[in-house]
């Protein structure tokens, strides 16, 4: 699940739960809100994200990809310990700027 609100002028999305693939193919059509203001600081935010699959590193890449084309940018916030394994075997650490708030 995603919720996604206006924050000091950028976007923050909170992910919540597992993000495998079932649940980044209904995540793709709720981006969209995130894709329109790829122009601003977009903060993805993973306090409560309990795993990520392939499915779900694609879509952070397509975020990724439209703030770069638009002159946005992307922050990922606090990932626990499994998924910063992830980050770490995929080289998503040099791709994103990661903070833990």
């Amino acid at each position: 699940m995603i919720k996604i609100n206006e924050e000091n002028g950028g976007m923050r999305a909170i992910f919540e739960g597992r993000l495998d693939t079932p649940a980044a193919v209904k995540a793709q059509q709720e981006i969209t809100p995130l894709l329109d203001n790829a122009d601003k600081t977009i903060i993805l935010d993973c306090t409560n994200l309990e795993y990520i699959s392939s499915s779900g590193l694609r879509l952070f890449l397509t975020i990724r990809k439209e703030a770069s084309a638009k002159g946005g940018s992307v922050i990922i916030e606090n990932i626990n310990e499994e998924i910063r394994k992830v980050f770490m075997m995929t080289g998503f650490f040099n791709l994103f700027e990661i903070r833990n708030a």
